[in-house]
């Protein structure tokens, strides 16, 4: 059997990247397709842990009161529940010609990590280290939203802000995300406009991926 294909939606919060992956696989198994949906952070034991941590139900002990975990110690944890991911689910199902639509992969680690961290050049090329080892997609779509409307539908979801949800900080990942292919040189990374009604940005992403596939 022929290797699956390997397709990532990225963006910032708000973007819409649950939602179209959700409506990408109905669509390809609407056409007896075998499709395998994902997500990162992972529902494994770490990603499970690190879903704990963004809405703050762990952190961290110390002199000055409970914190978050630095953001050294979220990027380690997202590449290693990223190996887990690719051993666990990500490669299986690939080898078993199925099509892999992940939520988030590497990317996000790479752009929510550096800034996070304020954004240094050398902080950039340390989470890149760190994630090197991880299987490339086949394909990346990075759904494009301005960050007043990401802002307004953050908003409208219920319960209060998560970690890396601060407006300021996803302003500026908005900004990231629109350049993001020139940390990935080697990567097929294509952007849709995702300020749109849903019908026509997921007719955009299943015609990204009819493309790949040569359809």
């Amino acid at each position: 059997m022929n290797e699956g294909n390997f397709i990532v939606l990225e963006g910032v919060d708000g973007a819409g990247t649950t939602t179209h992956t959700r409506l990408l696989a109905e669509r390809l198994r609407g056409r007896g397709l075998p499709v395998c949906t994902t997500r990162e952070p992972t529902d494994g034991p770490i990603g499970t842990m690190i879903r704990q941590m963004l809405s703050g139900r762990i952190v961290v002990p110390g002199m000055r009161g409970p914190r978050p975990p630095s953001w050294g110690t979220m990027a380690l944890l997202f590449a290693a529940d990223r190996l887990d991911h690719i051993e666990a689910e990500i490669a299986p199902n690939l080898q078993d010609g199925v099509i892999v639509l992940s939520d988030r992969y590497r990317h996000s680690s790479v752009a929510y990590q550096t800034l996070s961290a304020g954004g240094g050049d050398d902080i950039l090329a340390w989470v890149r280290t760190i994630n090197a080892h991880a299987l490339r997609p086949d394909l990346t779509i990075v759904l494009d939203v301005p960050a007043d409307v990401t802002r307004s539908r953050r908003r409208a979801r219920a319960g209060q802000d998560a970690l890396y949800e601060e407006d300021a900080l996803q302003a500026q990942l908005v900004d990231f995300y629109l350049t993001i292919e020139r940390y990935f040189p080697d990567e097929q990374i294509v952007h849709v406009d995702a300020n749109r009604d849903q019908e026509a940005v997921a007719a955009d992403i299943y015609a990204q991926v009819q493309k790949l596939r040569g359809e």
